[in-house]
């Protein structure tokens, strides 16, 4: 356990709990389908994105990136492009600004938020394939993409290493995953799966992945005399503005960062990726305004993805099915410059009761692009194994999955043996087979048809944790009745401001409408990143107690007044509701806002709070879970796999917003949908280069490939957490994969472990 676990671990047990949130079993603004707040101007092209913004001498930037994975470039002849029409600089290390590495990345919740530590534009020195060597700014885009496209380069090329089999052997554990130990055991796993009755032993891989966000990363830089500032499509803008201060070497509050809009992220624009960097290199050298807009290629090249992974599952269960070893252990790729375990053994530390559990990671290293996060990193492939290895399972000892999952429900976290804070997983899968209409199993493989059409059903466990990170708001009530809350969170799509408005409008006691959410800018109190599913929850605790300070001198002021009806009231005696604070146990007294803040002679009380530590992540276990079911159809002759119908019903604390949370979720069972079926990033192991970066022969799951999926949650709010609520941004891809190759084998009788299932492990 690392010393920062521990020391929370402690402090988590000699802090106070909050009292109860009220709103948790509230059923008002919070818990309502309101539409996006931003849904128009986005449908209608109102919405201005990153790439968009236009200021005065704005100039445009393209990349020129290596060829080669590990060496250093030799020459570099640029003269064709600087002479090219409109080109205004050509950089490179040569004449480069000079730049500190990035710190990296850090998920406990600072600020540090380099995807990689790789010198770009600092040196010759090349570590990757696709790594930018040169930045070119012109006039116009296309002329900037001409002229890239006439920079000429010779390499030293050195000996990389590009062959995941080979790097395995040298494969090292990581000093953590995430907070937590690499290696946990508990009891003498090896020796009880040797010694089980029934068992299964198998290997699982899963191929590398990369984002595809609709809107491409961008970057608009700008340098002032009051230093710097960037427009970004970036789900971390706090991240972004103290990283880029840090390569600069600027003061913390000399960089400014706006994300009015982003356009997706998936994880991928959780980082400080290199693009950023360059771009304000450039705009430094060139002293006007530059943006830096990446292809589809380059967000392939520069940007990291999911990694691959090679994880064995090994499950030893007595004849009852009561599970008597559990290991899950694996190795996957990391590149030279981060350090990014993906955190796969994850689902297996937490889903089940056995007597002996082992879990252990090891990364390989290979010089490729610095792989990051990618909606559940290490869930989604983790229950991918852990699921599909405990429906061998069930297979073998001939018990319905269901019921094998029911037999090893953990009353305690099995490995912290710590309390749940909330867990219905046994319900989620008890309402999501009666709305799938799921039939006992086991039964022979292949026994339902349809015409040429082999059918199967398949079932598995969505999981993801519960993460809160600290974070600032700052709530404004005015005499007029209306609200402002401010943060500097991230909307890329999930409906932050819509659910956060409706939240700061069930907690002040003010209708929907005259409640104003701004975000977006670092300027506003930071908020954390937009990652882990932590945001809702994490920017709720900041509005509540930023909300509770305003209370303090909404009361205040009434106090002064000697005739206010509140006037001895104390917090915890007053309610927020119909525009105003009304006394608890006498509804009927209190006093509007307008006339409490109307005192205040400046025509608004306002309060800024940032939130503490989540000690409560330490002294419970705290969760999500779902139950994700499927049909497939499987062509008997040509092989072709259709996946017919799906239901998901999960566990994930109170709903905040239920049309947003389904439209979540569905997403989440797409991209899952794809990662079963259709994506993969293919890496060539002999130069280290991305063989697919584009839409054209990176296959995302489109219109036909999905069904009517049935989202369906139960709503039981957490009693540890704001709202009740948990995040539900990356839970639904999470089982989706194994259901689907678990609906595979009962059609087919074929077991797939290695994803995607394509044609030609079909036929």
């Amino acid at each position: 356990m690392t010393l920062l676990v521990r020391v929370a671990t402690l402090l988590s047990k000699i802090v106070p709990s909050r009292p109860p949130d009220e709103l948790r079993e509230t059923h008002d603004q919070v818990g309502k389908s309101h539409d996006r707040r931003d849904g128009r101007v986005k449908v209608t092209g109102e919405a201005t994105f990153t790439a968009e913004v236009k200021l005065d001498g704005l100039v445009h930037a393209a990349l020129v990136h290596s060829t080669i994975a590990k060496g250093a470039i030799a020459s570099i002849d640029d003269a064709l492009a600087r002479s090219a029409p409109g080109v205004i600089a050509v950089i490179t290390h040569t004449n480069a600004p000079r730049m500190k590495p990035a710190p990296p990345f850090d998920p406990s919740g600072g600020t540090d938020a380099g995807g990689s530590t790789a010198q770009v534009l600092q040196g010759p020195d090349i570590v990757y394939c696709g790594q930018p060597i040169a930045v070119v700014v012109a006039d116009t885009q296309d002329r900037a993409e001409h002229a890239a496209s006439l920079v000429r380069v010779s390499y030293r090329e050195d000996v990389a290493s590009l062959s995941f089999e080979a790097a395995k052997a040298t494969a090292r554990q990581p000093k953590d995953v995430v907070g937590e130990d690499a290696r946990v055991e508990k009891g003498s796993a090896e020796s009880a799966l040797r010694a089980a009755p029934v068992s299964v032993d198998q290997l699982y891989t899963t191929p590398r992945y990369n984002q595809n966000a609709i809107e491409p990363h961008a970057t608009i830089a700008h340098w002032t005399d009051g230093g710097l500032t960037l427009y970004d499509s970036s789900q971390f803008v706090r991240g972004v503005a103290d990283t880029l201060a840090k390569i600069f070497a600027l003061d913390k509050g000399a960089v400014r960062v706006l994300a009015p809009y982003v356009g997706g992220g998936f994880g991928g624009k959780g980082a400080v990726w290199c693009h950023i960097q360059l771009c304000a290199a450039a705009a430094r050298v060139v002293e006007r305004p530059v943006r830096l807009a990446l292809s589809r290629a380059s967000v392939f090249r520069i940007v990291g993805g999911r990694t691959l992974s090679e994880q064995r599952v090994a499950l030893g269960a007595r004849a009852d099915g009561a599970l008597s070893a559990l290991i899950h252990t694996g190795v996957t790729a990391n590149s030279t410059t981060n350090e990014w375990p993906e955190q796969f053994t994850f689902p297996a530390r937490r889903l089940y009761e056995a007597e002996h559990i082992l879990v252990r990671q090891l990364v390989a290293r290979l010089h490729m692009t610095a792989n990051f996060a990618m909606r559940a990193p290490g869930e989604s492939i983790g229950t991918f194994a852990l699921e599909s290895a405990i429906d061998e399972l069930a297979v073998k000892l001939g018990i319905d999955p269901i019921q094998l999952r029911a037999r090893n429900e953990p009353k305690r976290d099995p490995l912290k043996r710590s309390a749940f804070s909330s867990r219905n997983l046994t319900e989620a899968f008890r309402v999501g087979a009666e709305r799938f209409g799921w039939t006992s199993h086991p039964r022979a493989p292949g026994t339902l048809r349809d015409g040429d059409w082999r059918v199967g059903h398949g079932v598995a466990t969505a999981f993801y944790p519960m993460y809160r990170l600290p974070s600032a708001a700052r709530v404004r009530i005015t005499a007029d009745g209306t609200a402002l809350v401010q943060t500097s969170a991230h909307e890329m799509g999930m409906g932050t401001s819509t659910a956060q408005s409706q939240h700061a409008a069930q907690r002040f006691g003010l209708p929907f409408h005259t409640v104003t959410f701004e975000y977006g800018d670092t300027r506003l109190p930071a908020a954390n990143q937009a990652g882990g599913s932590s945001q809702t929850v994490s920017i709720a605790l900041a509005v509540q107690q930023a909300f509770e300070k305003v209370v303090g001198k909404l009361l205040a002021l009434a106090r002064k007044s000697g005739t206010s009806p509140l006037a001895r009231a104390k917090p915890a005696g007053v309610i927020a509701r119909d525009g105003g604070l009304y006394l608890r146990d006498q509804p009927t007294v209190g006093e509007s806002y307008a006339e409490l803040v109307g005192r205040s002679g400046t025509g608004f009380v306002e309060a800024e709070c940032k939130t503490g530590q989540p000690f409560e992540m330490f002294k419970y276990s705290m969760h999500s879970y779902g139950a994700q079911f499927c049909e497939v159809r499987v062509h008997q002759h040509t092989g072709e796999l259709r996946v017919s119908r799906w239901v998901g019903c999960f566990d994930t604390g109170r709903i905040v917003n239920p049309k947003l949370a389904t439209s979540q979720l569905r997403g989440g069972i797409i991209m899952g949908i794809g990662m079963a079926l259709t994506e993969e990033t293919l890496f060539d192991e002999r130069t280290g280069r991305i063989a697919n970066p584009s839409l054209a022969e990176y296959h995302i799951p489109v219109h036909a490939d999905v069904p009517t999926i049935d989202v369906h949650f139960l709503d039981i709010p957490d009693p540890h957490t704001p709202m009740g609520a948990h995040g539900i941004g990356e839970i639904g891809i999470t089982g989706v994969a194994a259901a689907i190759a678990n609906a595979v084998f009962d059609a087919t009788g074929k077991r797939i472990r290695d994803l995607p299932i394509t044609l030609d492990k079909l036929l």
